[in-house]
């Protein structure tokens, strides 16, 4: 199956690729060079935020693969994420304007709330939460879609309850809700709740990570989900990484993982797992 043509139509009929580039802890360049390996090895869906201090690089790798012909500009999807310090409806356009001049491309695919949390910087450089309304800060967002400069729009690290009142009281939905979601957190409810709405669930630390939340089995456990005998054992079968089987998983609960990565061959790797599918015994195994 080509990659490239392996999308996911959104709710507002807009269509996003089924796996994309995390780049979270990717900087200069080597931040520019996966992105540019990423592209080269058929992503065309790239995720970053204000948080990552590393939207620049993004958006230069992007230009100069736009630059040398690998792409076009409509080729990728693009996201990028509102900070808790610019919640206030007021901040909301100077943040994002700020995110836009960083990336230095002409729109953003996809705007996301980075989390329902608002935040502010007291004068001790001190982050202290604030009672700003999500709510409200989805409907400065929602005001975005009517510049041009972002397609759509979502939520991360959002319950269901929380989206829920997004979805009640906004005037547009999102499209997608990111959150963390692997083997160990498969977020088999939130899934089920997203999916009867039609938003997307995609998934970020999809491999797991070092201090990732765990499911309720997994204090039993101390193995990676990698050396898991179930996952290598699927693995063996299909003749793919347990990287590959954890990612592809992930694709048939239906969800979009992001896996970051800045080692080339496991970029190329994780992209490569559109020539197979989990039987549905594999997945609930």
């Amino acid at each position: 199956m080509d990659a490239k043509a392996t999308l996911v139509t959104l709710n507002n009929g807009k269509k996003m690729p089924v796996l994309g580039l995390g780049t979270y802890n990717l900087r200069g360049q080597n931040c520019v060079d996966a992105v540019k390996t990423a592209i080269d090895a058929g992503y065309r869906h790239i995720d970053t935020a204000s948080l990552y201090q590393n939207e620049a690089e993004v958006g230069q790798a992007i230009r100069e693969k736009i630059a040398d012909g690998t792409i076009k500009r409509e080729d990728i999807f693009l996201t990028t994420k509102l900070w808790n310090t610019s919640h206030e409806p007021a901040q909301v356009r100077e943040a994002f304007d700020a995110s836009l001049s960083k990336l230095n491309v002409d729109y953003v695919d996809l705007y996301l709330m980075h989390s329902p949390i608002g935040a502010t910087v007291d004068s001790n450089g001190t982050t202290v939460l604030t009672d700003v309304d999500y709510v409200t800060t989805w409907k400065a967002m929602e005001q975005l879609l009517d510049t041009g400069l972002v397609r759509s729009l979502g939520v991360s690290n959002f319950n269901s309850e929380q989206l829920r009142r997004v979805l009640e009281n906004g005037s547009v939905a999102p499209v997608t809700n990111q959150v963390e979601c692997h083997v160990r957190l498969n977020q088999k409810k939130l899934i089920k709740f997203c999916k009867d709405r039609n938003v997307i669930v995609t998934a970020y630390s999809p491999l797991y990570r070092p201090g990732s939340t765990l499911g309720p089995e997994d204090g039993q456990s101390s193995k990676h989900p990698m050396e898991d005998a179930r996952v290598v054992e699927i693995a063996e079968r299909y003749k793919k990484t347990p990287a590959q089987v954890l990612l592809r998983y992930l694709v048939d609960i239906g969800t979009v993982p992001i896996p970051k990565s800045g080692n080339p061959d496991r970029i190329r790797q994780n992209l490569n797992i559109f020539d197979f599918a989990l039987t549905p015994a594999e997945v609930v195994t």
